[in-house]
């Protein structure tokens, strides 16, 4: 059967101009070329050229998963409260989740991730050993009330996720499963034709022990990854960590000097004022975890990531302290904190503050900062964090290099998750010596929407989207130039291909000039262009190949073949 779409009765309508709120790349083109269209702030419809898209994403994905044994099935959205109580995801999602009560006043929420209602279902579904390893997927619409949706489709409320779990009796069982989906995931990324790097990542609110993120290059990404050009290393920033200072003999330092330091605001202007290294000064930031006062040690050349920090403390709250918040404790005195006189903090400290060493740091004192203060002798770490903001040129944690730093969007993550929710939802089967045993499991994502647009930041040029055919919404565009003659050669040629089993996009609409079907053609996309022009008398097209811009006049027959022929 023909798969023809004629433009004349397709539902699209392009933009010149791009979208005043348009930040990125992808935004810009997928709002132009008429793929989506902005409901509210984060939330999004799906037009016909970007259903085509977002389906095909999903169909490599499904051909995939299914080809290393996954099953697939669809569970609810809307979500009872009580498994996300159980595994303490009800709170520790905070105001990302969405939350609602029923007319009887139940609390349910729309699932940002559905880890305990899958375990539940194996839960009622896997009584023996025998009746795993399983894996098990869905692709689904999930919701998460971010703060600042932006970047169009790529951080919304709403967004198509493929999310899979194992299921396995042993940890050599969880391991091969995540392996599969390893391989899986690289085959999935190849297919779309996404530039990808793997690396290391925390598990953060999932729980867990091994974690990687699969992430697509590209300047509109949000994530910050490094990675060595010497050694396969590589990690998102949150992942790297350091070795800590070594200790030193505190002996070697004399005693505590306070000093008079007026107008040094800043960690520069100190540093200049006493001519010594900004990395010989302790900066101390102060933050609220769960309400507590907490301070955080770092060299006063580095920054403290707060993404690190948060995961490390989670799932407690990390926020920073407010001017109310040095009302009444004289201890603290905003700007010049020092850990040699906090009285009931909680001091957490980056490893290069190792025993022994000494520092330039506050002296609790309006104007005064304080020298010779030592690590382990005049104040001590309750904990070491590796907190600090990783820096182009940080040494390498497997061969030293120095790092590279990169902007990519996340695409997929694969979490070793263990037993965290089988304990909570107490999933055991019965083993081979008929006594129980609890399930581990893996959890696996893959961002469906999301990958739609990391593709069009990756492909996309100056003159529109230029799709990997793997995905793309037709194989042809082919656009009559506008008499009447060259409509029907189109519409002729359009037939052939579509019998030929090629999806094809012909651009037969009537009162629209040469230019602008020429325009939107460059902008929809679609890898090969196909036009019924000025030698349409000879039964002659030119073919346009999308991505290189190479042109070919060919006869009609020798074009179809051709590209029937390409499609195999």
């Amino acid at each position: 059967m023909a798969q023809v779409q004629r433009m004349s009765r397709l539902m699209v309508k392009t933009l010149r101009d791009d979208p005043a709120d348009a930040e990125t790349l992808s935004h810009k083109l997928l709002v132009r070329a008429g793929y989506v269209r902005r409901n509210a702030a984060g939330i999004w419809s799906w037009l016909p050229l970007g259903m085509k898209v977002l389906e095909n994403v999903s169909r490599v994905v499904r051909e995939e998963m299914d080809a290393i044994g996954a099953q697939e099935v669809l569970l609810p959205a809307l979500l009872p409260k009580e498994p996300y109580e159980a595994t303490g995801r009800w709170d520790e999602y905070g105001p990302e989740l969405f939350r609602l009560k029923d007319r009887k006043g139940a609390e349910y929420l729309l699932g940002p991730t559905h880890e305990e209602i899958f375990t539940l279902l194996v839960k009622d579904q896997c009584t023996s050993y025998k009746d795993l390893p399983v894996i098990l997927y869905q692709i689904q619409t999930k919701y998460r009330d971010e703060a600042r949706p932006r970047s169009g489709i790529l951080r919304g409320r709403e967004f198509q996720m493929k999310d899979s779990y194992s299921f396995d009796t042993t940890d050599e069982g969880l391991a091969e499963s995540y392996a599969l989906h390893r391989q899986a995931y690289i085959r999935i990324f190849d297919r779309l034709g996404l530039r990808h790097k793997i690396v290391s990542a925390v598990s953060g609110a999932m729980g867990g022990s091994a974690s990687e993120e699969f992430l697509a290059p590209a300047a509109a990404g949000e994530d910050t990854f490094a990675y060595c050009p010497s050694c396969d290393y590589a990690a998102n920033t949150e992942a790297v960590t350091f070795p800590g200072g070594e200790p030193a003999d505190a002996s070697a330092h004399g005693p505590v000097e306070v000093l008079d330091t007026p107008d040094t605001p800043t960690i520069e202007t100190l540093a200049a004022f006493l001519d010594v290294p900004a990395s010989a000064t302790l900066k101390n930031l102060l933050v609220k975890v769960d309400g507590e006062i907490v301070a955080v040690g770092v060299p006063g050349d580095r920054e403290v990531d707060l993404g690190k920090l948060e995961d490390h403390l989670a799932p407690a709250a990390v926020e920073l302290v407010t001017a109310e918040d040095f009302t009444g404790r004289p201890d603290l005195v905003r700007g010049y904190v020092g850990p040699q006189g906090l009285e009931k903090v909680r001091y957490l400290a980056d490893p290069r503050i190792a025993a022994g060493t000494a520092w330039v740091t506050g002296a609790n004192q309006e104007g005064r900062h304080a020298r010779n203060v030592v690590a382990g002798r005049d104040f001590e770490v309750d904990e070491y964090l590796d907190v600090v903001v990783v820096e182009e040129g940080d040494p390498c944690p497997k061969c030293s290099t120095g790092l590279k730093l990169d902007r990519a969007i996340e695409i997929g993550h694969i979490f070793q998750l263990g037993r965290k929710y089988a304990d909570a939802m107490q999933l055991d089967v019965l083993g081979q010596n008929g006594k129980p045993v609890r399930v581990t499991m893996g959890s696996y994502g893959v961002g469906v929407s999301r990958a739609v647009a990391a593709l069009a930041e990756q492909t996309a040029d100056e003159q529109g989207l230029c799709w990997p055919a793997e995905i793309a919404p037709a194989d042809v565009h082919v656009v009559a130039a506008g008499k009447t003659a060259q409509t029907e050669l189109a519409l002729s040629v359009a037939e052939q291909l579509g019998e030929a089993g090629l999806r094809v996009l012909v651009d037969d609409r009537a009162g629209v000039s040469p230019g602008v079907k020429f325009t939107d053609a460059e902008l929809i996309g679609v890898p090969k262009i196909l036009v019924a022009g000025r030698r349409t008398a000879e039964g002659v097209v030119e073919l346009k190949d999308r991505r290189t811009g190479e042109r070919e006049e060919l006869p009609v027959a020798e074009a179809v073949a051709r590209l029937a022929s390409a499609r195999g």
